[in-house]
């Protein structure tokens, strides 16, 4: 009997300048900051609604790290989506 894993979207995101990883769990999106090491730590500063849907979640990051914007950064694009 195969067992089936649950494949849930991991989505990768250069919020003003800063990469960010946004993991969907059980309980609903968990953020991570990505250094430039690739390691990566979980930021309990960012808070998504677990109702949100994926395509939503560029746009509620942007309204949430406005103040983190600037010239070089003004926006929150998404880099790539890893479907593992």
């Amino acid at each position: 009997m195969e067992e089936h894993k649950e494949v849930r979207p991991v989505l990768r995101l250069d919020v003003f300048g800063r990469q960010v990883l946004v993991q969907r769990t059980e309980g609903g999106w968990a953020a991570f900051y990505v250094g430039l090491d690739g390691k990566r730590r979980r930021a309990y500063d960012l808070v998504i609604p677990p109702s949100l849907e994926e395509v939503e979640i560029g746009g509620y990051l942007a309204d949430l790290c406005h103040e983190w914007a600037t010239h070089q950064h003004p926006a929150v694009r998404r880099l790539d989506a890893d479907p593992a």
